[in-house]
């Protein structure tokens, strides 16, 4: 099975996994392929560069190597799905996790979060906790 991590999925996975709650055995599974979006590693490095994400790297070296450590796939965010953010109702103000869903929805494959607000859309949701 494909799953596409939301941002906070992806860091908790790498230092916080006890937060994943049922959905860890899903993410530990080798037979399901974890994706993180670009959109993601954005979030991420924005976040760092305001001082809201402490790491113990700068993001272009801790994503690409906590990728690796997960076995996850990076997922490019195409024109496509950019532009289907537009078709979505304005349930998230989000604008990284309304990509997510436009992504998520496009690839029609679940997406692993645990924000209430996602689940909301007409796309499949895999809680963490």
């Amino acid at each position: 099975m494909r799953l596409l991590l939301d941002t906070h999925v992806f860091l908790w996975a790498n230092a916080q996994p006890g937060r994943l709650g049922t959905a860890r055995p899903l993410l530990e599974d080798e037979r399901n392929e974890l994706l993180v979006s670009a959109a993601s590693s954005w979030e991420i490095a924005i976040k760092f560069g305001l001082g809201r994400l402490p790491l113990p790297e700068p993001p272009a070296r801790w994503v690409p190597s906590r990728l690796r450590a997960l076995g996850a796939t990076a997922l490019p965010v195409e024109h496509a799905h950019a532009l289907a953010v537009g078709e979505l109702p304005a349930l998230h103000r989000d604008p990284f996790d309304r990509l997510l869903v436009a992504q998520a929805t496009m690839l029609g494959i679940p997406i692993v979060t645990g924000d209430e607000t996602i689940a909301r859309y007409e796309v499949e949701v895999i809680h963490v906790g």
